[in-house]
C-alpha cells in the first residue's frame, strides 16, 4: 500500500516535540513492511512581512519544503493563513498548495489512500485532494479537532461533509467516537484506534523513587505534581495552580509551553505558591519520562480531551492521575487504582491529590491498567484500518 498522510502538526527540528504522536504512530505503521507512506505536513504562512514579523511563524516560514525528521523524509508545502482570521479558509487553502505535489507524486507511483491525521483542517484538504485523485481517504479524530472546530462557523460544515465522504474514520476514543456520531455520521464507518507509547522511555524505574527526585532536586518531604501539556486555555494550568495554594507540602512541575505562560506566571505570584511553581518549558521525551516517574501524581485538568498521550505516559510510569471528565477519561481511569476524575475546580483537584497521597498504590499495579498500549500496537492496528478500506472500495 502506498499511503499519503497528511497532518499539519508534525515535528521538526524547530519544534522537535510538535505533533511527535504522529510521527511515532506513522513510524509504527511503516515498521510493519506493508506500506510506503509519504508524509506531507503542510505549514501555514501569513503573507510577507507577517510571517518574518510574528515570533509564532518566524521559525516555521524558515522550514524548507522538503528535508528529513528523525530519518524519514517530511515534505512540508506551504499555504497562506491569516492568523486569526478566516479560519474556515485554510482546508481549501492547504489542498490548493498540496495538490499540485500529490498530482505529480501519483502520476511517478499512484497512491492507494489519503490518509488525514486531524480532522481540522487536515480532513476536508485530504477530502478534496482524494477526490481530485479519484482516492479513497482516512480521517483521525483526536479531540479538540471535533470539540472546538464544530463550534467555529464554516468549519463544522466542512467537518461533516468530509466525515460523511471518507471511506472510513477514526476516533481515538469510544468518547470521541459517540461525539462523531453525534454530527450525524454512520458509526459503522469509524474505528476506536488507540494511542501508543513509547515503552523504552515511559516505564516503571528501576532506581528508587528518592534517588530520582534527588537527581530533579525535589525534596524528599514535599509531594511532586507533574503537568504536561501545551500552556494554553483548554488544558488549565491555572486550575492546578490554583489548587497549589490549598497543598503547601507540594512542588508543580509544568511541562509545556505556549500563550499562558505570562498570565501562569502572575497567578502563582498572586496566589502566593510561585517558589513552588515550575515552568520547565518543551522538554524532549527521555526528560518528560523522568519527571513523570519521579512525580507522586500527574494533574490535567482539561477542558478538551481525546485520549491524552500524557494520561498513559504518566500511567506507564506509575504514576496516578487526576483528570476531569473529558474525552476518554473513563476509558482509562476504569478503577480508583490509576487515579480520579474530578470537576474542572482547584478545590476538587486539591482533595483528589490529598486522598491519593495519602494512600498510594504499588507503582507496578498502575502501569498494569495501561499494559496494552503500545506503538506497536498502533501501528499495526493503523495499517490493517487502511487495508480493511481498500478491501471495501474495491
Amino acid at each position: 500500500m502506498r499511503i499519503l498522510s497528511l497532518s499539519t502538526l508534525y515535528p521538526s527540528a524547530a519544534a522537535p516535540n510538535f505533533g511527535r504522536f504522529v510521527e511515532l504512530s506513522l513510524d509504527a505503521a511503516d515498521a510493519t513492511g506493508e506500506v510506503e507512506i509519504i508524509r506531507i505536513s503542510p505549514k501555514g504562512l501569513p503573507p510577507w512581512p507577517l510571517s518574518k514579523l510574528l515570533s509564532a511563524y518566524r521559525r516555521r516560514s524558515a522550514l524548507q519544503q522538503e528535508d528529513a525528521c528523525n530519518g524519514k523524509a517530511v515534505l512540508r508545502p506551504h499555504f497562506t493563513l491569516f492568523p486569526r482570521m478566516a479560519p474556515a479558509r485554510n482546508a481549501a487553502a492547504i489542498a490548493k498548495a498540496v495538490l499540485p505535489l500529490a498530482r505529480r507524486l501519483h502520476a511517478q507511483q499512484p497512491f492507494d489512500l489519503v490518509d488525514a491525521q486531524f480532522f481540522w483542517p487536515d480532513g476536508p484538504a485530504a477530502m478534496r485532494i482524494a477526490e481530485a485523485l479519484g482516492l479513497p481517504f482516512s480521517i483521525k479524530a483526536r479531540g479538540a479537532d471535533i470539540h472546538y472546530w464544530t463550534t467555529v462557523a464554516g468549519c463544522r460544515e466542512q467537518i461533516v461533509e468530509a466525515a460523511r465522504k471518507s471511506t472510513g474514520l477514526l476516533a481515538v476514543s469510544d468518547a470521541i467516537k459517540d461525539d462523531i456520531v453525534a454530527l450525524g455520521v454512520d458509526a459503522t464507518k469509524i474505528r476506536v484506534h488507540r494511542t501508543g507509547i513509547d515503552r523504552s522511555l515511559f516505564n516503571i524505574p528501576t532506581e528508587p523513587h528518592n534517588m530520582l527526585r534527588e537527581r530533579l532536586q525535589v525534596p524528599i518531604y514535599e509531594a511532586l505534581l507533574v503537568c504536561v501539556g501545551a500552556l494554553i486555555p483548554r488544558k488549565g494550568q491555572a486550575f492546578a495552580i490554583k489548587a497549589m495554594a490549598k497543598l503547601p507540602d507540594a512542588r508543580l512541575a509544568l511541562i509545556g509551553e505556549g500563550e499562558d505562560r505570562q498570565m501562569l506566571g502572575k497567578l502563582a505570584h498572586e496566589l502566593g505558591v510561585a517558589e513552588r511553581v515550575h515552568f520547565l518549558g518543551s522538554l524532549p521525551h527521555s526528560e518528560i519520562a523522568h519527571y513523570l516517574q519521579a512525580a507522586d501524581v500527574a494533574v490535567l485538568p482539561s477542558s478538551s480531551e481525546g485520549l491524552a498521550n500524557a494520561w498513559i505516559e504518566a500511567l506507564a510510569c506509575g504514576t496516578q492521575l487526576v483528570i476531569t471528565d473529558t474525552g476518554g477519561a473513563r476509558e482509562v481511569l476504569h478503577s480508583d487504582t490509576a487515579g480520579r476524575i474530578v470537576e474542572r475546580d482547584a478545590e476538587a483537584i486539591a482533595a483528589a491529590v490529598h486522598e491519593l497521597l495519602a494512600s498510594p498504590p504499588h507503582r507496578e499495579t498502575v502501569a498494569a491498567t495501561v499494559a496494552d498500549y503500545s506503538w506497536e500496537a498502533n501501528g499495526a492496528a493503523l495499517v490493517a484500518h487502511w487495508r480493511h478500506l481498500l478491501v471495501r472500495k474495491a
